[in-house]
C-alpha cells in the first residue's frame, strides 16, 4: 500500500477530514517523505522532534531512523490515530499540545539525561498559517538542537533562504541568517497533498550556527532595528528608523550612516547583516 492509498484508508477508517482552520494538508508523495528524512540526516543516536505529525506519514519513516521520535500534535483527532498506528513502537512519545507553548529545551534536556541521545533535530511539515511564529520560536529560544528540516510554503521558503540584502529579503531573512545556515532542498508541487493547497511548497534545512556570523553587543536591539527597517519597505532607512526609539532623530541616524559609510538614500532591504550589526554596535 503506497502513501496515497494509506492516507485514503486512514481517513475513511477514522471518518475524518483535513481541518482547514489548522492548515491541514496531508502529504501523499512518497519521494518527498524520503527526501525530508534523508536531508534531516538522522542517525540511530538522534532525538527527532516532529511538529504537527498529522496522520503520521512522515513519523513512520522517522521512527525507522531515529533513536526516539517525539511528536507534538495539537489536533486531538490525530492523537488517537497516532496511538493506534504506532502502538508497537517503543521509540515514540506523543504530546497533545500547541507547539508554541512547549518547552523544547526542557524536553531535550530530559532525553539527554534519560536516553543518552547525541543530537536533537526538528522535522516538520508546517501549516502555512503558523510557519513564521514557529520558525521564530525555534530560532529565538536558541534551542539545543542541531538542525530544522521543514516543508513550508514556497514563497516563505524563498524569503527564509534569501541572502540578506537580496531582492526577496524580509526581516525574517536576517533573523534566519543570524541563527542558521539555510538551504533549499526540494520544491514540492501542491498536487503532493490531500487536499491540494492553492500554492506549492518547499523543503528547506536550517543548520543551527554554533556562533552568529556577526558580533553584536545587543541582539535585542539588532532585531528591533531590523524590524523597523522593514516595517515600511518603500521608505529610506533614515525615515524608517526615525520611528525607532533607539535613535534621537533623523539627524542622529544620518550621522551614524555617514560614520559607517552607508548611503543616506539606502533602504533597509539593501543592507547586509553586517551593516545592521555595525549600526547596533555604533549606538
Amino acid at each position: 500500500m503506497n502513501i496515497y492509498e494509506e492516507t485514503k484508508f486512514i481517513i475513511k477508517k477514522y471518518g475524518i477530514n483535513a481541518n482547514k482552520s489548522l492548515g491541514q494538508n496531508f502529504l501523499i508523495d512518497e519521494e518527498v517523505v524520503y527526501k525530508i528524512v534523508e536531508n534531516a540526516n538522522i542517525s540511530e543516536d538522534d532525538l527527532v522532534i516532529e511538529i504537527g505529525p498529522g496522520l503520521g506519514t512522515l513519523t513512520n519513516e522517522l521512527l525507522k531512523k531515529a533513536k526516539k521520535v517525539i511528536v507534538v500534535e495539537l489536533d486531538e483527532r490525530m492523537i488517537k490515530i497516532l496511538q493506534d498506528r504506532f502502538s508497537l513502537f517503543n521509540n515514540i512519545e506523543i504530546i497533545n499540545q500547541d507547539i508554541l507553548k512547549v518547552d523544547l529545551n526542557e524536553i531535550i534536556r530530559k532525553e539527554r539525561k534519560q536516553t543518552g541521545i547525541k543530537n536533537a533535530k526538528i522535522v516538520a511539515n508546517l501549516p502555512y498559517y503558523i510557519t513564521t511564529p514557529i520558525i521564530m520560536k525555534l530560532l529565538e529560544e536558541k534551542g539545543d538542537f542541531e538542525s530544522i528540516t521543514v516543508m513550508i510554503q514556497k514563497e516563505v521558503a524563498d524569503r527564509l533562504c534569501e541572502t540578506p540584502g537580496g531582492k526577496l529579503s524580509g526581516a525574517i531573512t536576517y533573523t534566519v541568517a543570524y541563527y542558521a545556515e539555510a538551504k533549499e532542498i526540494l520544491k514540492v508541487p501542491h498536487t503532493s497533498f490531500m487536499p491540494a493547497p492553492e500554492v506549492d511548497s518547499e523543503v528547506i534545512n536550517l543548520k543551527i550556527r554554533k556562533e552568529p556570523p556577526v558580533k553584536v553587543k545587543d541582539e535585542e536591539k539588532l532585531f528591533e532595528i531590523i524590524k523597523y527597517a522593514f516595517m515600511q519597505r518603500r521608505k529610506t532607512l533614515i525615515n524608517a528608523l526615525s520611528q525607532c526609539e533607539l535613535f534621537n532623530n533623523k539627524e542622529h541616524i544620518r550621522e551614524i550612516l555617514n560614520e559607517l559609510d552607508i548611503s543616506e538614500k539606502i533602504r533597509g532591504e539593501a543592507l547586509s547583516l553586517e551593516d545592521f550589526a555595525n549600526i547596533v554596535n555604533y549606538i
